[in-house]
């Protein structure tokens, strides 16, 4: 009994050093609610106006399709809406159609809520994907709904607003990079709906004490312009160069490719399988894939005894552009501004940067209120072109390695 006094000092120095380990809460001035709302689930079915032979269906992840029929003379209308309201415009759509016989349709793309965005993309596997020719889409007079003229026949036609990277196909990719003898493939956790968290480990060598830069992509579903970016960005810094190779050997990379798998794969237009936006879950955690990803990071700069230096988060928009702070970081001060500059020498393009406040539950503000970090929204248009989004990924890349590498503390 004498050692009871000590017992329970242990005890609490253990409670302490375990609250150390996750994710601090945060009061943003301008915070959001992110506890649960209630979503409506797509009915997952095929399509079937066997009077005119032509049939369309939703049953893959990914897919966006909440009605389908026949309207008038070769008309048909495809009903989009979103998983819940109110909710970001960004009216996804995707599904497969296809016919008894050789068939010239009108398709119309009926939005429930916001105005047509995305430029369609056909395929014939899910695959490899084309942009519609835009001779054969119109948009309606009010410019909310869009027509597409379409040839479908017995072949299965796949169209949507952006292509198809479900959480299959980034498993497969990052199973592609896993391959790399400094990457390893983990899940640190699972969804809501226990699809799992994947993590991208990147380093070489001793890792107690290295700096860690973390980069995530996909909070939002549609947004898989800004994941293409990420992945070249990835590929860049994997490659066998004396830049590459010196930089994995230095630094430690947290790569969470795919945050809201739940939204991916339900084809949602913004959210996660619980109804909020992930992206504005950076305060308080309430969604589970928020809370995970958010503990694994500190846990992991805690017990390494490393320091978070970087954040990236990979989106997608209207046009390119980087989302950043005003304040000033304890961690690379200067990285953002020489960063963007050197990427516009790079393209020999102009590079548009917003910088704003630290006011909202987003990851670039969680970098800086957490870690003292530059957080970084790394948005890609909606249409910009595949083989720049490549080059740019690329140059990013490479500009951060050479100033993290050259950098003196």
């Amino acid at each position: 009994m004498q050692n009871r006094p000590f017992f329970f000092f242990l005890l609490i120095l253990a409670f302490s050093s375990c609250r150390n380990y996750v994710a601090k809460p945060y009061a943003f001035p301008k915070p959001v609610d992110t506890t649960t709302k209630p979503i409506e689930m797509q009915e997952k079915k095929i399509y079937a106006i066997s009077e005119e032979g032509i049939f369309a269906d939703n049953l893959f992840d990914g897919a966006r399709l909440n009605g389908f029929k026949f309207v008038e003379d070769n008309l048909f209308q495809a009903t989009i809406s979103p998983e819940n309201i109110p909710i970001n415009h960004s009216p996804y759509y995707a599904f497969r159609i296809w016919s008894d016989s050789p068939k010239k349709i009108r398709l119309e793309l009926n939005y429930t809520e916001a105005k047509h965005r995305y430029e369609p993309k056909i395929s014939a596997d899910g695959i490899h994907w084309e942009l519609l020719d835009s001779n054969r889409v119109e948009l309606a007079s009010d410019k909310i709904n869009a027509f597409l003229s379409l040839d479908i026949n017995s072949d299965t036609l796949w169209i949507a607003g952006q292509e198809v990277q479900n959480s299959k196909a980034v498993h497969a990719w990052c199973a592609t990079k896993a391959q790399h003898p400094g990457l390893t493939l983990s899940s640190i956790g699972q969804s809501k709906l226990n699809r799992d968290l994947w993590l991208l480990d990147i380093h070489e060598g001793e890792i107690r004490h290295q700096d860690i830069i973390v980069i995530l992509s996909r909070q939002h579903p549609p947004e898989v312009t800004g994941y293409f970016a990420m992945q070249a960005f990835v590929d860049e810094v994997l490659s066998d160069n004396p830049l590459s190779n010196a930089f994995r050997k230095k630094y430690h990379l947290l790569i969470f490719p795919l945050m809201n798998p739940d939204g991916v794969d339900m084809g949602h237009w913004r959210h996660s399988a619980g109804g909020v936006d992930l992206n504005r879950d950076w305060a308080y955690y309430n969604q589970p894939e928020n809370r995970q990803i958010a503990d694994y990071i500190v846990q992991t700069a805690k017990k390494q005894k490393s320091k978070v230096i970087l954040g990236l988060d990979f989106h997608s928009t209207w046009w390119d552009v980087f989302y950043t702070n005003k304040e000033t970081t304890e961690h690379l001060p200067q990285f953002k501004d020489f960063w963007l500059w050197g990427m516009r020498e790079s393209l020999g393009t102009p590079t548009k940067e917003s910088p704003s406040n630290v006011t909202g539950p987003n990851s670039k503000n969680w970098f800086f209120t957490q870690f003292g970090a530059p957080g970084v929204t790394y948005e890609i248009g909606d249409s910009t072109p595949r083989d720049f989004i490549i080059q740019k990924g690329k140059a990013s890349a490479t500009e951060m390695m050479e100033l993290l590498i050259f950098k003196t503390d």
